[in-house]
C-alpha cells in the first residue's frame, strides 16, 4: 500500500524529471527531451493552436514529428521562460511558463502557458498544454 512518504518521494522525483526535460528542452537536445517520455505518451497541445491538428499524439515518433519539428521549421527561436515547477500528488506536475518566440514570418510573441504532466515510473505518460492561442494564431498571420 502506498504511504503519504510514497506519495512525497514521487513528487520530489518528478518534479526533477520534469526539470531535467525543461533544461534539455533548453538546450536542444530533443533525443533527451523523447527518452524521458514514455514509448505510449499520450501528447495534447491546447485546442485552438495550431498544432493540435494532430491531438492526441502517440508516442514519442509522433510527438517529435508533429510537434517539435514543426515549431523547429516554422520558428526563428522558440524558448520557454520563467519556468515555475508546481508539485502535486498522483505523479502530476504543473508548470507555468512563458513562450518567447519569433516565426520565421517575422511575427515574435510572449504567451502565457500552463503544460500539465503525468508521470508514470520516472516517465511521462501524459502532457495537456494550455497556452494563449490567440496570441500564437495572431503570429500566424500578421
Amino acid at each position: 500500500m502506498k504511504t503519504h512518504k510514497d506519495d512525497l518521494k514521487n513528487v520530489t522525483k518528478n518534479r526533477a524529471v520534469i526539470e531535467g526535460l525543461y533544461k534539455a528542452f533548453a538546450v536542444g537536445d530533443i533525443p533527451t527531451v523523447l527518452e524521458m517520455m514514455d514509448s505510449n505518451i499520450i501528447w495534447n497541445e491546447a485546442e485552438g493552436n495550431a498544432y493540435a491538428d494532430g491531438n492526441p499524439y502517440k508516442g514519442p515518433e509522433a510527438v517529435l514529428n508533429g510537434v517539435f519539428a514543426r515549431i523547429g521549421e516554422e520558428h526563428e527561436y522558440f524558448n520557454l521562460k520563467d519556468i515555475e515547477l508546481h508539485e502535486m500528488f498522483n505523479d502530476k506536475v504543473l508548470a507555468t511558463l512563458r513562450y518567447d518566440a519569433k516565426r520565421n514570418n517575422g511575427n515574435s510573441y510572449d504567451a502565457q502557458v500552463a503544460h500539465f504532466w503525468t508521470l508514470k515510473d520516472g516517465k511521462v505518460v501524459g502532457f495537456q498544454q494550455y497556452v494563449d492561442t490567440k496570441k500564437l494564431n495572431d503570429a500566424l498571420t500578421k
